[in-house]
């Protein structure tokens, strides 16, 4: 039987506004997650604190740069949850500064930076987690809202 309408082949966007604690990132149940918190910053802002795992290590002793990706995606999805809206990343442009060592502790945060419509510009970054606060990786993103709570 063929759908009448989009709803069978589109993801339940209204679990968007649950937190999972299967998610890989900040799951509390995922046994192979990163079990990582964040809270929320300032006005419109996310910030998690992770240490480097060797498990997570790409070439040489150093964090795998997916994993520096995808911590930086994950602060800006929370980035938006924490201000009440739903959203995904549509596109980003990463760069990455400086490797990071297994063992490094780093701070990830995320913030807004504007808004248009349906369409949310932010920022992510990942430094030292040290009174230098070395910029390992950055990146500018553009989110889209979902059309949750009414979101245009």
């Amino acid at each position: 039987m063929q759908p009448t309408d989009n709803t069978a082949r589109d993801p339940d966007i209204s679990r968007l506004r649950e937190k999972s604690k299967a998610c890989y990132v900040c799951g509390s149940e995922n046994p192979a997650g990163l079990k990582i918190t964040f809270d929320p910053e300032g006005d419109n802002g996310s910030i998690a604190r992770y240490t480097a795992r060797r498990e997570h290590e790409g070439w040489g002793s150093i964090l795998h740069g997916g994993l520096t990706f995808t911590l930086m995606d994950e602060a800006l999805g929370w980035a938006l949850y924490f201000h009440g809206l739903s959203g995904v990343t549509a596109r980003v442009e990463a760069r990455f500064r400086q490797p990071i060592p297994v063992g490094s502790a780093v701070v990830v945060r995320a913030w807004m930076t504007g808004r248009r419509g349906r369409i949310i510009n932010a920022r992510a970054e990942v430094r030292s987690d040290s009174p230098e606060s070395i910029l390992l990786a950055e990146a500018d993103a553009t989110m889209c809202l979902l059309n949750v709570d009414g979101a245009r």
